[in-house]
């Protein structure tokens, strides 16, 4: 590797390189004008089913279960690799062009909503559930939830890019990125170790925000990583993986907007709960038609 000297000013004279270099730049704001659609149901979901995408959908799915009937919402594929988060209609919700972003048009004006954390909090406030009322379970949940927000960059920006994505294997990058990984999942397995999920034995916003990436991580799903992050020693983070992803409710949020892996654990948009029944279906059929006769 060679030396580089900083210039005084930097400037964007070529492309960023790696997986994501062709939507990559240091300007803000639409790329082109493109209206977002708009379904039957107050919530409206522009998304995809990645980490920070699916702990909306398990949060909505979640509420579905306890029986709100005003979490039913649409889910709209946002796929980022095609630049659709440059749209106009996009950037209006979100300036920060990053899934997800969502709409609740049950208030006048619709009230708009971007950063996973801040509809975590909004939907949980809005129907009175997975985030304690009061006192210390309250405190802690926004301290865990935070810390997810602060130390996920690091995980995804950081160790994913530099182990995963970026054209060049730099040592220096992914010691550094791996060093900090490892201790934030050896804080998780601390915490888990004397703890059913994150705030005792109540499953809160803090659980849902924090599973979708360190879970998956801990079960070796994130970047092709697990063996080189040696993650089966987190046995707390893997016992507290597990359960959470027996939940129905996370099984079907896992699906929404997903547009990668197996057909069969995806479904592109959502619009209505026998969404699932019929994607359910066509497994059934096409496991079906593979069957040896």
């Amino acid at each position: 590797m060679t030396d580089y000297t900083p210039p005084k000013v930097w400037t964007w004279n070529k492309e960023s390189g790696g997986r994501f270099a062709n939507i990559n730049r240091p300007i803000a704001g639409a790329t082109h004008d493109k209206e977002l659609p708009v379904g039957k149901h107050p919530i409206q979901l522009y998304s995809l089913g990645t980490p920070n995408g699916v702990k909306v959908t398990v949060l909505l799915e979640e509420l579905l279960a306890l029986g709100h009937s005003g979490a039913e919402y649409d889910a709209w594929l946002i796929n980022i690799g095609n630049g659709d988060q440059f749209g106009s209609g996009f950037v209006e919700i979100n300036p920060n062009s990053k899934i997800p972003a969502m709409a609740d048009h049950s208030t006048d004006p619709a009230t708009h909503l971007f950063e996973s954390g801040s509809m975590l909090v909004y939907l949980a406030e809005k129907f009175g559930a997975f985030l304690p009322a009061s006192g210390n379970a309250r405190a802690q949940t926004f301290n865990w939830l935070m810390w997810q927000m602060g130390s996920a960059p690091f995980l995804g920006g950081g160790f994913g890019h530099f182990y995963a994505y970026a054209p060049l294997k730099i040592e220096y990058a992914i010691d550094r990125y791996a060093m900090e990984v490892k201790r934030q999942l050896d804080v998780l397995d601390r915490h888990l170790a004397a703890n059913r999920f994150m705030i005792g034995d109540e499953y809160t916003i803090a659980d849902m925000a924090i599973w979708p990436w360190y879970g998956a991580l801990a079960m070796g799903l994130l970047y092709e990583a697990g063996e080189f992050l040696d993650v089966t020693t987190y046995t707390n983070v893997r016992r507290w993986t597990a359960e959470i992803a027996k939940r129905p409710a996370v099984q079907r949020g896992r699906m929404v907007n997903r547009a990668f892996g197996e057909p069969s654990s995806q479904l592109h948009e959502r619009h209505d709960a026998s969404d699932f029944e019929t994607r359910t279906l066509d497994k059934l059929q096409a496991q079906a038609a593979s069957a040896p006769e």
